[in-house]
């Protein structure tokens, strides 16, 4: 099945690029969740129309994604969460918890799906997580875990 992504999918390609996936993977997953839909001779304009707002975004991001490094990497990020004994958290720091947190320190909007968590954070104290802001540029972020 030829699929035009509408959205990055890992390990399939960016938005505006025409793949060959199987039927189900296709039919069941990529194109309820809105993350292609089905190539047509009509689909042309919209593969345009994508790689064109793409090709915007990153050259303004490129400049704006080093700015934004800077600011990400400057302040410590404290993520309050609940906590019983001993310091161990009631689940894992979600990456939504993650992004909230650094939204309210530097201002900048963060998305989820662009942190990246090498290790579930199920524990208080010192941590870091990596934000994917551009292609070529990533931020280091150091995270407190406290308790609320």
């Amino acid at each position: 099945m030829k699929l035009i992504l509408t959205q990055e999918v890992d390990g399939l390609g960016a938005p505006g690029d025409v793949v060959e996936v199987k039927d189900g993977y296709g039919r069941n997953y990529l194109v309820p969740r809105g993350l292609g839909i089905k190539w047509s001779r009509g689909g042309e304009k919209t593969i345009e129309s994508i790689k064109a707002a793409r090709t915007a975004r990153a050259v303004r991001d490129a400049d704006h994604a080093g700015q934004v490094k800077a600011k990400l990497e400057a302040n410590a990020v404290n993520v309050k969460v609940r906590a019983g004994e001993g310091g161990r958290l009631f689940g894992a720091v979600t990456t939504a918890e993650i992004a909230d947190a650094i939204s309210e320190v530097s201002g900048e909007k963060v998305d989820r799906r662009t942190i990246v968590v090498a290790n579930p954070i199920k524990s208080l104290g010192a941590h870091e997580v990596s934000v994917k802001l551009h292609d070529e540029v990533s931020a280091t972020v150091a995270l407190n875990v406290v308790p609320a």
